[in-house]
């Protein structure tokens, strides 16, 4: 084949020239390209050096079809009739024809046919069809709901509420902040407002480095004297279950919540794995370049819910990623990625490695008496590196109550609906396949007070009952016993 002895310009042959091929062929021709056309019907040929393309009649069943083809790269075999279709690609591979050899299917079954029989390309143009109608589809969806959206913002009023969930993590944080800069660019103010804690090192990080204004619920005006209200990624939280004392106007996220509020304007996406990745779709629907801190937050938002791309990461998310690449301050990502670990971290991971219990793959321990409660997050997130670990869960008490936060990487297993299993009776727990908390009363298991003389006795009573509850969630067998894996 002339095209493998390093010719600079590619040759094409495409065989059966009905609709398909003749598009396909001007398109090359087009663009300046070497086409040669077969094709058994001979007005039809004639008909195509009418307009300067170079045809021939040749029956492309035969198998002497492969002679005119000796010369030509790329081979498109694109007759309706599928049954010339196989024949062609059969005579090509029967006398070892190197070239690329693209071919035209009707069905799945044929499909696999022609596969077989060397096709390196097969298409169904159903499919192509029905994937560009589906396209066009969530090309028009993305333009409606932009327009319900632009509509409920402008027509609100002055001000905007958005609500992120408990202890907010990078995408509904990110999220937050890029639907407050659309609502900006509509002249609409709007405040990010929060509950809970935003306590890891690396979100604390992140919020100071972007400059972004959190407003805590306790110190912000009720909700009822915001013109509108937002909320986005709620569904991984508690929060969505709160008795709202106005109605949520705009709900964005990318998980179904078990109870979401009632809103005017829903956008839920499984189909995405960060929230961050729907609201980047907006910023481009409405033609807003994002700033740098908005394009540096939603990119970090959608890296921190993928784990860097690493988990259940979609076309979109690596679409919005790279759309929102150049936009992005990466020294601030580096900064923000990379904080420095708190003393009282430091500690509580300490403690918890010291005190792990094994079971299986899954460890459980405790970090004692903390007064940071994120940095069990973390340390729940640091020992699921450790080898033959996929499920960790950290205990840890304060404030008169017990707190459990837990990781996995266990595909088969969702950690969120484990720790509602076990724990949604007593306390609060939330979560999602991934990772998960749990607040509880303390005197839930024990029935006593925490006291200088009883500290000890209530926490090996307190760890005792979580682990059984918890491993009996997981099903893990003897979790009665447990050992720290060394």
């Amino acid at each position: 084949m002339s095209g493998a002895s390093g010719s600079a310009r590619t040759r094409y042959a495409i065989l059966g020239c009905g609709s398909v091929g003749h598009a396909v062929a001007e398109s090359l021709s087009e663009r300046g390209k070497d086409v040669l056309i077969l094709d058994r019907d001979e007005s039809r040929v004639e008909a195509l050096r009418d307009q300067d393309l170079n045809a021939r009649v040749q029956d492309i069943s035969e198998p002497d079809v492969v002679d005119a083809l000796d010369d030509r790269d790329i081979v498109l075999i694109l007759a309706s009739d599928v049954e010339a279709n196989k024949a062609a690609v059969s005579a090509i591979r029967e006398v070892d024809g190197d070239q690329y050899v693209v071919v035209r299917a009707s069905d799945p079954v044929s499909e696999d046919e022609l596969r077989e029989r060397g096709a390196d390309v097969v298409i169904n143009p159903s499919t192509v069809i029905a994937d560009s109608a589906l396209q066009s589809l969530e090309t028009g969806e993305l333009e409606y709901m932009a327009r319900q959206l632009a509509e409920i913002i402008e027509g609100g009023g002055g001000r905007m509420a958005i609500l992120t969930h408990d202890n907010p993590e990078p995408d509904s944080i990110a999220s937050a902040t890029a639907l407050q800069a659309i609502a900006d660019a509509f002249g609409v103010e709007a405040d990010i407002l929060y509950s809970g804690d935003v306590g890891h090192q690396e979100n604390r990080a992140f919020v100071n480095l972007l400059g972004i204004d959190l407003r805590s619920r306790a110190d912000a005006p009720p909700l009822s004297e915001y013109d509108t209200v937002a909320a986005v990624d709620l569904a991984k939280s508690a929060e969505d279950e709160m008795d709202f004392e106005t109605g949520i106007d705009v709900y964005i996220d990318h998980l179904e919540s078990d109870a979401p509020p009632d809103a005017r304007f829903v956008d839920v996406r499984t189909n995405v794995s960060s929230t961050s990745t729907i609201l980047t779709k907006y910023l481009q629907e409405f033609d807003q370049s994002p700033t740098e801190a908005v394009a540096t937050a939603l990119l970090y938002g959608i890296r921190a819910e993928t784990l860097d791309f690493k988990r259940d990461t979609t076309p979109a998310d690596l679409t919005a990623a790279a759309y929102l690449h150049p936009f992005a301050n990466h020294d601030t990502l580096e900064q923000v990625e990379s904080p420095s670990m708190s003393p009282e971290t430091l500690d509580v991971l300490a403690e918890a490695i010291q005190n792990r219990q094994v079971q299986g793959s899954h460890l459980f321990s405790t970090a004692g008496f903390i007064r940071d409660r994120e940095a069990l997050a973390q340390a729940a997130q640091h020992l699921l590196n450790l080898e033959g670990i996929t499920t960790t869960a950290v205990l840890g008490i304060a404030d008169d109550h017990i707190y459990l936060a837990a990781r996995s990487k266990d595909i088969r297993l969702n950690i969120g609906n484990v720790l509602q299993e076990a724990f949604a009776e007593m306390g609060d727990a939330a979560g999602h396949s991934t990772q998960g908390s749990v607040e509880i009363p303390l005197g839930i298991f024990t029935g006593i007070e925490a006291s200088g003389g009883n500290r000890d006795t209530l926490l090996h009573l307190t760890e005792e009952a979580v682990r059984r509850k918890l491993f009996d969630a997981l099903g893990v067998e003897g979790a009665a016993e447990g050992g720290n894996g060394s």
